[in-house]
């Protein structure tokens, strides 16, 4: 189980440092546009995204200058069982959650004082072409996504074999 957590926070990491949030937003944007046949508001959830993606390293920096500001007042995180950690915490939760709406309602303002509309159509500086590249990429993708299926609802005595019993639970679900 911390294989998989350990590959899915790689992953994780691995798209978000190559990828700009722009690009990710728009990639997603048109992964999602088949969805707009059904009235589904795919620029808006596009757009609640990227201000997301936007706003995660300022929550970070906020979260730990309230830490740091905690700790000076002589507050203990460390230190007790799991329910007075957790009750630790509540001092920093609060002035987070405070400090996140009364910046979400800043952005707010200033949106609606520039007129924006983010369900009408939008222009992009670059448009997203599919080549061969993300093909194979997806190619390969689907061919480990259903390697994985097969293995998992088949009986996989071959590959259990194959790889020894140890690697075979890391690597996949349980039997």
């Amino acid at each position: 189980m911390v294989f998989r957590l350990v590959l899915l926070v790689m992953g994780a990491s691995l798209l978000t440092l190559t990828t700009t949030p722009v690009d990710l937003t728009y990639g997603i944007e048109s992964l999602m546009s088949p969805l707009k046949l059904i009235k589904v508001p795919v620029a808006d959830f596009a757009l609640v995204m990227s201000i997301t993606l936007r706003f995660i390293p300022t929550l970070m920096e906020e979260t730990d200058r309230i830490i740091r500001a905690q700790k000076a007042r002589g507050a203990q995180f460390d230190t007790g069982g799991m329910v007075a950690r957790a009750k630790a915490f509540v001092p920093i939760l609060v002035p987070l959650l405070v400090n996140s709406f009364r910046r979400a309602e800043e952005l707010a303002m200033a949106m609606n004082a520039r007129c924006f509309e983010g369900s009408t159509k939008r222009t992009r500086l670059k448009k997203l072409t599919f080549f061969w590249r993300d093909l194979f990429a997806l190619l390969i993708f689907l061919a480990i996504v259903g390697f994985a299926v097969v293995v998992n609802y088949t009986n996989s005595d071959w590959l259990i074999s194959f790889l020894g019993d140890p690697l075979f639970d890391i690597l996949f679900f349980d039997r």
